[in-house]
């Protein structure tokens, strides 16, 4: 009887196999492929990738590319732990080029654990320096090309189910990453309006708005509506959003110069009793204070109704030095969140963001912190102010 011979690579390979470890693993990757599933921001996706490769497996840092439209090149998008740039020396790599470049180009997975001895590594004295050990690139596949290549370095060795754990996450990745990036392809004429076309863009109109919270036969409108700054009708759309569920009854209310809003709440708990006992109306109302608005609250003498009163001007108090700090300044937002920026102006919720832009909620919430940080502003509506008052709305 002849008896078949094992490589002597293949027996080191199940020598070295943990079982309980890979599943551990393979549990871990589960809960990181669940972050992203749904999402359609193909680099919000390869950002949570990446972020979650360094939380949930300590390594040294990871990066996704995505191959260009043209496929002479891929793009840097998401790099995390030791690096976070997105501009160095490998933020473009030619199709072919260096071995993330093959990998897209041939489409053949790599794990290599002395990656200062591989002849391909560009610095070895870089990765001996940093301690990397570890390297393994993997091709992000849609049909029978990569779409991208998920890249991870790690200061140890890595056990061979790592690979196979690296392997599964691949396929989710590159699957939504597919779907992210046809979607976006799909909606390309509406992401690439031109600036006059957004121009012409007509906004929201605030007692529209004002109806679809309240609901129906609970709001009169008094004066010829006029358009608003987009902060001030934004803050005047979150002040409905926390009085409606007591309100009985309300009035927008169009003065010379101003806008009110009226809402006559049932006193049925504590929040309507002292609504300024809130943290979250609190805030609402030094916003209302900080636009040269004003609040008024009263309660009647049988304490079972409540009128509020908020009043702000139609446009936002500017002086001169707001005036010369709003010239010509290159906005720090992206393209994308740009278009968030401008519907939270026109009032819209993450819900009816995420349908008109086609993306999921979560990365709207996504965006909008992102705009938060670049704006060094702590609400959406400071931010909408920042934005209106520096021009970029």
């Amino acid at each position: 009887m002849t008896q078949r011979l094992i490589p002597v690579s293949d027996l080191a390979s199940r020598h070295n196999l943990d079982v309980s470890r890979l599943l551990f693993d393979l549990k871990r990757c589960s809960e990181l492929i669940s972050r992203f599933t749904g999402w359609l921001e193909a680099d919000a996706i390869a950002t949570c990738i990446t972020e979650g490769l360094i939380e949930q497996f300590d390594c040294a840092f990871s990066r996704v590319w995505l191959v260009n439209p043209d496929r002479q090149a891929l793009r840097l998008v998401a790099s995390s732990g030791l690096y976070t740039r997105l501009d160095g020396s490998f933020a473009q790599v030619p199709m072919g080029a260096f071995k993330v470049g093959k990998i897209a180009q041939h489409c053949i997975p790599f794990l290599s654990n002395a990656l200062s001895d591989e002849d391909w590594v560009k610095d070895r004295t870089w990765a001996i320096e940093n301690k990397i050990q570890g390297f393994a690139g993997l091709p992000l596949m849609a049909g029978n090309q990569a779409i991208g290549v998920l890249a991870v370095f790690s200061h140890r060795a890595m056990a061979p189910e790592f690979l196979e754990v690296l392997q599964m996450l691949s396929l989710s990745a590159a699957g939504a990453l597919a779907s992210a990036l046809n979607h976006q392809a799909a909606i390309a004429t509406h992401a690439n309006l031109s600036a006059s076309q957004r121009a012409n863009d007509q906004p929201s109109i605030l007692s529209e708005r004002l109806a679809t919270i309240f609901g129906q036969q609970k709001l009169s409108l008094l004066g010829v509506e006029q358009t608003l700054s987009p902060a001030i009708a934004q803050i005047i759309i979150q002040a409905a959003d926390y009085l409606a569920p007591s309100c009985h009854y309300c009035r927008l209310v169009y003065e010379a110069e101003t806008v009110v809003l009226e809402a006559m709440l049932a006193v049925g708990d504590e929040r309507d009793r002292d609504p300024l006992s809130s943290q979250v109306f609190r805030d609402l109302l030094n916003e209302v204070e900080q636009l040269g608005g004003q609040f008024q609250s009263q309660v009647d003498v049988q304490q079972t109704v409540m009128e509020v009163r908020i009043q702000l001007p139609q446009q936002m108090p500017i002086d001169e030095a707001q005036l010369l700090s709003a010239l010509p300044s290159a906005s720090p937002l992206s393209e994308r969140e740009q278009e968030v920026m401008r519907l939270l102006a026109q009032g819209l919720r993450d819900r009816e963001i995420a349908q008109k832009l086609f993306i999921s909620e979560r990365t709207v919430k996504f965006h909008s912190q992102n705009m938060l940080t670049k704006l060094a502003v702590k609400t959406r509506i400071q931010a909408v102010f920042e934005a209106t008052r520096r021009g970029w709305l």
